[in-house]
């Protein structure tokens, strides 16, 4: 016998728990059981006010970038749609169905403002790096470099030749994310002169990106 869905009022009354509705295999879970973020808001307190409204729970951030980076959300606009509408992504930032999700902008002001100069994201990172050596994941004995082949984002008319002599704190030249790489690369590694000097001279690369100066040609099957 055919049914027929009787009724189209509205219920008044839900009963309804997300605990229930996100599988037990979903990897939100395995990172769940394992993320800890006690500390962070006493690694962050330093650079809060103690006057003014209240904050974006930090914990809420984080955690809403972990769920970013997990499945490959790149924009932070796509990043908060896929929250608010994901039961699975709320129920691993702690948020119930009714709460409201921080708008974008919030985490740009705050990548480039606290998080920044607290630096949490290397906490967050040497708090998991801690857990996996207290769990035997990680022995601390070596490392390993991964050979594959990224594509980057850059344009070969935005090249310049390896030789020339390239001035990175020009504000009308390379974006603010490839100067601070550039001083960072300064900060952490020898002069070039020193280099040259104790391992003979090092050869310019043929060319370089000024948008990724990372970047290398390379010659790949297929590409």
């Amino acid at each position: 016998m055919m049914r027929l869905r009787g009724g189209s009022q509205e219920r008044l009354f839900y009963s309804f728990n997300l605990e229930d509705h996100v599988p037990s295999n979903r990897v939100l879970r395995a990172i769940d059981r394992v993320f800890d973020l006690s500390d962070l808001r006493d690694h962050l307190a330093p650079y809060y006010s103690n006057t003014g409204r209240p904050s974006i729970d930090p914990e809420l951030m984080v955690r809403m970038l972990i769920v970013g980076y997990c499945f490959g959300i790149r924009a932070e606009r796509r990043l908060c749609e896929g929250i608010h509408l994901n039961l699975a992504y709320r129920w691993f930032c702690r948020l119930g169905l009714e709460d409201a999700i921080p708008d974008h902008s919030t985490f740009s002001r705050n990548r480039h403002g606290r998080f920044r100069d607290s630096e949490v994201l290397r906490h967050v990172f040497e708090t998991v790096l801690r857990r996996c050596m207290a769990e035997g994941r990680v022995r601390g004995e070596g490392f390993a470099i991964d050979a594959s082949v990224i594509e980057a984002d850059a344009n070969r008319s935005r090249a310049v030749p390896g030789t020339q002599n390239i001035d990175w704190n020009k504000g009308d030249g390379p974006s603010r994310a490839v100067r601070e790489y550039i001083v960072a690369l300064d900060k952490f590694n020898p002069s070039a002169d020193e280099e040259t000097s104790n391992s003979g001279a090092t050869p310019a690369p043929k060319s370089v990106s000024l948008t990724d100066p990372a970047a290398r040609w390379t010659a790949a099957p297929g590409t």
